[in-house]
């Protein structure tokens, strides 16, 4: 089981999944929390999305963020490659200067969610994710500390 990280690019995710069986064309659903304590953070949440899909499964596994400021992504989960995302999105995106910002003053961070995407899908067989050898599902928060929602759907 892979460690997460901790601090800015990889705050600790914390213990709960619920999981529900539904009757809307998905096998399965779960969700679990994610709670960062830095405004840009990466947590590495594989394992708790791996931990979500039943055995004996096969299908496609959807990975979704209820919210408008994070995101996820697959990718590779190295430290440096995490601090070069978090430095990307700061600097393609700036803090300042948003017309949405007369509203709540974290316009940059809806947008650096718009970049990153709020779902991604991965094959399942017999269980596991089907994800190549570097790749990890990653949480991006963009405007933290926050505990936000994630939802495993199986199809």
């Amino acid at each position: 089981m892979k460690e997460p990280s901790i601090g800015r690019l990889g705050t600790p995710y914390s213990a709960d999944t619920n999981v529900s069986s539904t009757g809307i064309g998905v096998d399965r659903m779960a969700d679990f929390t994610v709670e960062t304590d830095e405004r840009t953070t990466i947590v590495d949440v594989t394992d708790r999305v791996a931990d979500a899909i039943p055995t004996d499964a096969d299908g496609v596994c959807t990975v979704f963020v209820r919210h408008t400021t994070a995101g996820v992504i697959v990718n590779e989960n190295e430290r440096r490659l995490r601090e070069d995302l978090a430095d990307a999105l700061e600097e393609l995106v700036p803090d300042e200067g948003w017309s949405h910002d007369a509203l709540d003053g974290n316009a940059d961070s809806h947008v650096r969610a718009m970049l990153v995407g709020e779902s991604i899908t991965v094959p399942v067989r017999n269980g596991e994710l089907g994800l190549g050898r570097w790749q990890s599902v990653l949480f991006v928060e963009c405007d933290g500390p926050r505990t936000r929602t994630v939802d495993v759907l199986l199809h």
